[in-house]
């Protein structure tokens, strides 16, 4: 940073900032968890001498904490994909199921954003689509902090709910399923060039919740890449500029991760497998009834404690389960 010229290009020096940001929080929090558990080794073994068993005991739940956090960082080692660190424009799809598939949409997304909350990440639902009766057709959320898209990308896939219909009369089960998918922020654009001429801009009332300002004019942006047919919408600004310039952001994440498909052979690095949101094809189960449990088709990890898993809770040990199994492959196929 004292370097000779380092400010005279802004647009590097700030992505210099930006990396040096998030490894500096990566110390950091290393450095703070060595200091607990030298102190709570320290502390144990003054208590263990004058036996203070009340000590021992807060210090065994101080350790519970500490093993969680120990665990946290080190599924964050294993990220190491070329995008991991990248902020996220995560997208939800509601499927097969009508009016139940679209409420289990917005289920999913209030356990997103309780889990990114949990995370302390920022996330902004930039569009959503609302359904007929309830919930949700389709949401896009931006989740910026460390890793988001290297921990959310674990979650690319149909997610399918088995419960007792909360809207059918005569209370049977019914199956419903929603795709997830994420898609990487770039500091930059990767050197992608967008022909002005190429695109198609549209004006629109948003048709979300957001007050009394909501409906009134004309905010909310569409952006479609005319060759391509790449669409990316904003709405949640009542600026029609600010709305456009995310929706701009958004169109080259989608056109850079078309680019990378069209490039390599191994499409799952970006986009990852692509299935119909339907029977067969899902990553993941969440059964209500006749039994509570949720069960990972990949890693055949479960758990039933269902509430806390819808509420962001239990996803981490989802996502660890997934990035343990990504690198146990990794190595197998480079020959480890």
């Amino acid at each position: 940073m004292s370097a000779d010229g380092f400010w005279d290009n802004q647009e590097a020096a700030q992505k210099i900032l930006t990396e040096r940001s998030r490894k500096k929080e990566t110390l950091d929090r290393w450095g703070s968890i060595s200091r607990s558990i030298e102190d709570s080794v320290v502390m144990a073994e003054m208590a263990i001498e004058e036996d203070d068993e009340a000590t021992v005991r807060e210090l065994e739940k101080e350790a519970a904490g500490l093993a969680s956090e120990v665990r946290a960082y080190e599924m964050e080692t294993l990220l190491g994909g070329e995008y991991d660190s990248s902020d996220v424009v995560f997208s939800l799809h509601a499927g097969a199921g009508g009016t139940e598939a679209q409420d289990w949409c917005d289920m999913l997304l209030r356990m997103y954003l309780r889990w990114a909350e949990r995370r302390k990440f920022a996330a902004e639902i930039i569009d959503q689509t609302p359904g007929e009766e309830a919930g949700l057709k389709s949401v896009v959320i931006e989740v910026k902090g460390n890793n988001a898209y290297g921990l959310l990308r674990c979650e690319k896939g149909i997610h399918r709910l088995v419960r007792i219909s909360p809207f059918d009369a005569n209370s049977r089960r019914h199956t419903s399923f929603c795709a997830a998918d994420a898609i990487p922020l770039m500091e930059d654009d990767g050197g992608l060039e967008i022909n002005q001429d190429d695109l198609k801009i549209d004006t629109y009332r948003s048709s979300g919740a957001g007050g009394q300002h909501v409906n009134k004019t004309d905010s909310a942006v569409r952006i479609t890449h005319i060759p391509t047919g790449v669409v990316a919408q904003c709405q949640n600004e009542r600026s029609q500029h600010k709305n456009k310039e995310t929706a701009m952001r958004i169109l080259k994440a989608r056109l850079f991760e078309l680019k990378r498909e069209q490039q390599a052979e191994q499409i799952s690095e970006i986009k990852g497998e692509q299935k119909e949101i339907a029977w067969g094809s899902q990553i993941r189960s969440y059964v209500f009834h006749p039994y509570n449990m949720v069960k990972d088709m990949r890693t055949r990890h479960e758990t039933g404690n269902t509430q806390g898993m819808m509420d962001g809770a239990m996803l981490d040990d989802f996502i660890w389960e997934y990035l343990k199994l990504e690198a146990a492959e990794r190595a197998k196929g480079n020959g480890g």
